[in-house]
């Protein structure tokens, strides 16, 4: 007799159970180096949540499915971010099993509506109907899934850009977007000052978006590597953050190494170079 499962509780779960009890800010990291093993290594370190990120990394649906496997033992939220906000897109990251996701580059109100939609069967929304055929489903194990998908789904959207910012009430306001989430990074970008996530009007943006948020019950998150500008933003309101990132640890530690133990002076030659003559 085949068993009958639950879904996991989703990132909307774990964030209303953090307002409702007063609690901490869910703190979480970036995993980008599309490998299930650095994921794993990653979800067992005690943070909040881990981003998986498809947006600018080598992650594809094979890739996604076995981080979402090796994670899924460990008690951590996996959020996932496509690379951008495509109905069709959408609908292979849900039935590959994607509960929780981050749908980049969201300007406006109409575009947060397309997102939800894509998030939900007929009448609706827009996502084919695959389940039976789908990890989503456990393969019809779920009792009602077709009927239960939504609740089993969370959407976050994220304000990147000037325009993002200025629409922030409109997008917030947007039934079925669970929150907001900020990227200093490309915010700066459309600003003007490319380069400069701790600019002034960078900064303000970030800050006036949380407010906003506040104002309308909803959840907003944002990225922060700077440890003084993560505690300002928490500080801010901020009900969940990302703090690092497994390439760039990775990338840093091993520099780190390097300067430790290697004396300064000529670069070495990589290995296989022809020599000068």
């Amino acid at each position: 007799m085949p068993l009958r499962v639950d879904p996991d509780p989703t990132f909307r779960d774990a964030l209303r159970n953090q307002l409702g009890t007063a609690g901490r800010p869910l703190v979480g990291m970036w995993v980008c180096s599309g490998s299930p093993l650095v994921a794993e290594l990653c979800a067992g370190a005690g943070l909040d949540w881990l981003l998986v990120d498809a947006e600018h990394s080598p992650n594809g649906l094979e890739s996604i499915l076995a981080q979402l496997q090796a994670v899924r033992g460990y008690p951590v939220q996996a959020m996932v971010r496509p690379p951008v906000n495509d109905t069709v897109l959408i609908k292979q990251y849900l039935d590959l099993g994607v509960q929780n996701l981050l749908i980049p580059m969201v300007n406006s109100a109409t575009e947060a509506r397309a997102a939800v939609a894509a998030t939900r069967y007929p009448p609706h929304g827009v996502r084919g109907v695959g389940s039976a055929l789908a990890r989503a489903s456990r393969w019809n194990r779920i009792p009602d899934y077709l009927a239960r998908a939504s609740g089993t789904i969370s959407l976050t959207v994220q304000i990147e850009s000037e325009a993002a910012a200025a629409s922030v009430k409109e997008i917030l306001a947007v039934d079925g977007v669970d929150a907001i989430f900020l990227g200093p990074s490309d915010l700066a970008a459309s600003m003007g000052v490319l380069g400069e996530q701790e600019h002034p009007k960078v900064r303000a943006a970030v800050e006036h978006c949380l407010a906003a948020a506040k104002a309308a019950g909803k959840p907003a998150g944002v990225n922060a590597f700077n440890p003084a500008t993560a505690r300002s933003y928490l500080a801010a309101g901020a009900a969940f953050i990302l703090v690092g990132a497994d390439v760039a640890l990775l990338a840093r530690g091993s520099e780190a190494l390097a300067a430790e133990y290697i004396p300064p002076g000529p670069a070495a030659t990589p290995a296989g170079t022809p020599a000068s003559y």
